[in-house]
């Protein structure tokens, strides 16, 4: 790794990736409050590891939001390639209180999908509730879906994790939390947490909103849309991000769904691991897996959000959201403007974080396209690159 040292950008990258560093550091530029960080991995080594910011360094801990959603889904489909959970097998053959109101002819993969209609309950969460899965979980049992289970799909942005981590919990005996950290997570040494402990709290860096003049410009919706319910302001009061995530309940107990803290090297090396060899380990997942979990998206328009295609099984269709990508590139956004995912196509894996809310960043900053592509272009040039960037 090369190191370099400039008035704002900390950190190192390999040969070849100079003009990443650039092209990050030309984003911190244009931003009024910079704080961020970049790591990518290219066939399992690390070959950008950036910050830029005065209060964030490569190991400052950032609130990652739905980033955790990547992590519980790993643990899924590391459980149906050892044969303990069946996509299509109905929810209530593990836990049997789901079938409620009409639910149970659902799947563990119509869950995963977002398909179960269960976006949100009738008059919201308290933060103690959706700082807790196994509450959100109880809550949603009986809940009435806001749409025909399985005849459409709409992201689950607070309880999406707690609804598999309940089937996941069911058929183990072990929560998602406990299963990510004991078999991937320590294994790995990985900088990301579901569930921080409270000797990491002093390299926590709080979530700041987006500037006034941004925020002006957002309309939030309607708190009794599906968008509302989803993002539980249809609650009293209504869940402010900024807070949930400062909230040290919050990041104690980790909820997969909306909990997660840690760096972007923590989350790129995870990525890394699901497709490539790290430190002499295998693949996470195996071609078979893999090809489960991304072979098609999950066709049609999120009733939530109004993406077109927005789903894989489990992981956002990150190949959909920047055609730059192959069709099985596999990952998760997390609400600051966080982006992260692996891309077997380039060997990449990658991880944006930001300390700031920023203005359309739900799915990821907009800067993630200047980045991802000064990254695939960096990778093409390498001398003998074999990546095919075959979509």
């Amino acid at each position: 790794m090369k190191p370099y040292e400039g008035p704002d950008v900390q950190g190192s990258v390999a040969a070849g990736f100079e003009p990443v560093r650039d092209e990050f550091a030309a984003v911190a530029t244009a931003e009024p409050d910079p704080g961020a960080q970049l790591a990518v991995y290219l066939d399992g080594r690390l070959v950008v590891d950036l910050s830029v910011g005065d209060e964030v360094q490569a190991d400052s801990l950032l609130p990652l939001y739905s980033s955790g959603k990547g992590a519980a889904h790993l643990v899924v489909a590391l459980l149906v390639q050892d044969g303990t959970l069946e996509l299509d097998r109905p929810v209530v053959t593990y836990w049997p209180e789901f079938g409620a109101a009409g639910k149970g002819g659902l799947t563990v993969r119509d869950l995963l999908t977002h398909r179960a209609g269960l976006v949100g309950v009738d008059g919201g969460f308290t933060t103690a509730e959706l700082a807790d899965d196994r509450i959100i979980a109880e809550r949603l049992a009986p809940q009435r879906p806001h749409w025909r289970p399985g005849s459409a799909y709409g992201y689950h942005a607070f309880v999406v994790g707690a609804l598999t981590g309940e089937v996941v919990r069911r058929a183990t005996g072990h929560s998602i939390q406990q299963l990510y950290d004991r078999h991937i997570r320590a294994p790995y040494g990985l900088d990301f947490h579901l569930g921080l402990p409270a000797s990491a709290e002093d390299r926590y860096v709080p979530a700041r909103p987006m500037p006034p003049e941004q925020l002006a410009t957002v309309t939030p919706p309607a708190p009794h849309s599906l968008a509302g319910i989803a993002f539980n302001l249809n609650a009293t009061p209504p869940t402010d991000l900024v807070e949930f995530a400062n909230t040290r309940a919050v990041r104690a107990l980790g909820p997969t769904s909306s909990g997660s803290v840690g760096t972007a090297r923590g989350l790129a090396r995870m990525y890394a691991a699901c497709i490539s060899t790290v430190d002499g380990r295998a693949p996470l997942l195996g071609p078979a897996t893999r090809a489960a979990f991304t072979d098609r998206t999950t066709a049609g328009v999120d009733l939530v959000t109004g993406e077109h295609d927005h789903f894989l099984v489990g992981f956002e269709a990150q190949g959909v959201r920047y055609a730059m990508l192959g069709r099985d590139a596999f990952g998760h956004s997390g609400a600051i403007g966080a982006q992260s995912f692996a891309d077997p196509a380039s060997g990449i894996a990658y991880s944006y974080t930001r300390r700031r809310f920023v203005a359309g960043g739900g799915g990821g900053a907009p800067e993630n396209t200047r980045l991802i592509t000064a990254v695939l272009r960096a990778v093409h040039d390498l001398p003998g690159s074999t990546a095919s960037g075959d979509k």
